[in-house]
């Protein structure tokens, strides 16, 4: 039982106004989904590595679990406290420095804190990308990045956050510090940690600072908006598109008709091509093509691709943006799909992952499978079909109350998609991690030698079981 002393001692290790006990502390305690408001005993806002050693320390010794934010905009329930009151969270917003930027190396070295968009936008000023590109990089922040492992819009090309990543700094769960920040493409001394941490969610340690990859700013970047009439002829397009394209093909994004409809009814302001075409036509692709020698190169490429789609058969009608604005319009569609659906009511959300050759008979066998045993739900399929990802979302029938389906049938819907998809040797998540949400699946999808695995590096790095506790494990498995 932790005392008034020790809320003291944190306060004097990180100063007393960047303690919070008092007052409204939503903005921690409440999830970004507003799934989950839990109670923390004290939200803690160190300005250092340093800082973040000693409240660990602190915590190990009394005991006091520790959950680690970054900009709380997880979608697994994997970043604010439980409704105990006796957990910390330790807010990392205010490390938000970049430490370095190596150009010859190619690589940026910062803290954890730092916001992704802000990561952006210093790279570009210095003439170079960071390319992870995701809804939220206006308030997600690095750490959480690392922390999930996350993927967004660009993997096809660069990979997931983890392929983006070189090194780590590393607060253990005893409060020391591992510093692995080298920066080096090739380092075979022992196990890799660094992966270890990576997609940990702030279980095994806190991450305080990464060096993550840079690339030369492209010479030309070209979005093209494609209407398909099938699943199967959008991965016919993603193959031509990486024969055509190589290593250009940074973007291939798939959209139902259906969940476009939503952005054509709530947010009317944004034009949306090929939308009378939904009969011919049920999915669009919004494919991006970089190019490092020229806008012209890039374009005679881009349009010999989609000149052989659409004598290919799988492309019914294209258009390619003829600006920079006309591109973000394009991708500020495809991002409005989620806040579109969610003006639309309350709906099942599930971020799979399928090999990209077995998503046309997934989504095929999936949409039989539910409008079998819940006849009229809406299905709302949209995501990064260039690396297997789909959110494929359950809306409520037309006819009823969304709420009273969401409570009686979230269990049975959520049952039915990821016995589909581990059918088709896909994963229940693909990008959003299982924080505290999909524990129980977890459980139930991973195989027993990895679940033991599992426990057994979290038993060695975290014994005393304060690392973010009952997230990915559940508590039991790691009991001190």
């Amino acid at each position: 039982m932790t005392t008034p002393a020790f809320i003291d001692e944190l306060r004097q290790l990180v100063g007393a106004t960047h303690v919070l006990t008092d007052g409204d502390l939503t903005a921690w305690e409440l999830d970004w989904r507003r799934r989950s408001h839990g109670k923390a005993l004290a939200v803690v806002r160190p300005a250092n590595t340093d800082e973040v050693a000693a409240v660990v320390r602190a915590c190990a010794r009394e005991r006091v679990s520790i959950v680690a934010q970054g900009g709380n905009t997880g979608l697994s329930v994997g970043s604010t406290p439980d409704d105990s009151g006796t957990q910390v969270v330790l807010s990392l917003t205010r490390m938000n420095a970049v430490r370095h930027i190596d150009h010859a190396n190619l690589t940026m070295t910062v803290d954890a804190g730092c916001v992704l968009q802000n990561l952006q936008d210093v790279a570009e000023k210095e003439g170079l990308l960071f390319p992870l590109s995701l809804a939220a990089e206006g308030s997600c922040t690095i750490g959480g990045n690392l922390g999930t492992n996350a993927g967004g819009t660009q993997v096809v090309r660069y990979g997931n956050t983890r392929e983006l990543c070189l090194g780590l700094e590393v607060v253990t769960a005893q409060g020391e510090v591992w510093d692995g920040l080298k920066g080096l493409r090739k380092d075979n001394t022992g196990y890799d940690l660094r992966d270890l941490f990576i997609g940990s969610e702030g279980t095994l340690g806190i991450i305080t600072a990464a060096t993550m990859k840079l690339y030369p700013q492209p010479a030309a970047q070209l979005t093209a908006w494609a209407a398909v009439p099938s699943m199967q002829a959008a991965i016919r397009l993603l193959g031509l598109a990486h024969k055509q394209l190589g290593a250009g093909l940074t973007g291939f994004e798939v959209m139902g008709q259906f969940a476009l409809s939503f952005v054509t009814r709530h947010m009317p302001q944004l034009r949306i091509p090929f939308t009378d075409m939904k009969d011919e036509a049920p999915y669009c692709v919004l494919l991006e093509n970089s190019d490092s020698e020229s806008e012209q190169h890039a374009r005679e490429r881009f349009e010999s691709l989609l000149e052989l789609a659409l004598e290919d058969g799988c492309v019914v009608d294209a258009v390619v943006a003829e600006s920079i604005a006309q591109a973000r319009e394009l991708w500020h569609v495809r991002e409005s799909i989620p806040l579109a659906q969610a003006e639309e009511g309350p709906n099942i959300k599930h971020d799979i992952s399928v090999a990209a050759s077995r998503i046309p008979d997934f989504v095929d066998y999936a949409d039989a499978l539910l409008q079998r045993e819940l006849p009229g739900v809406r299905i709302v399929n949209f995501g990064h079909l260039g690396d297997g990802n789909l959110h494929y979302n359950v809306q409520a029938p037309t006819e009823g109350d969304p709420k009273a389906f969401m409570r009686d049938n979230e269990d049975r819907v959520n049952h039915l998609v990821y016995e589909a998809v581990a059918k088709f040797g896909g994963s229940f998540s693909a990008e959003h991690g299982v924080g505290g949400l999909k524990v129980d699946k977890l459980q139930k999808y991973q195989s027993p030698v990895a679940l033991s695995m599992m426990r057994a590096i979290k038993q060695a790095l975290d014994p005393l079981g304060i690392m973010n506790p009952g997230r990915i494990l559940p508590v039991a498995d790691n009991a001190s």
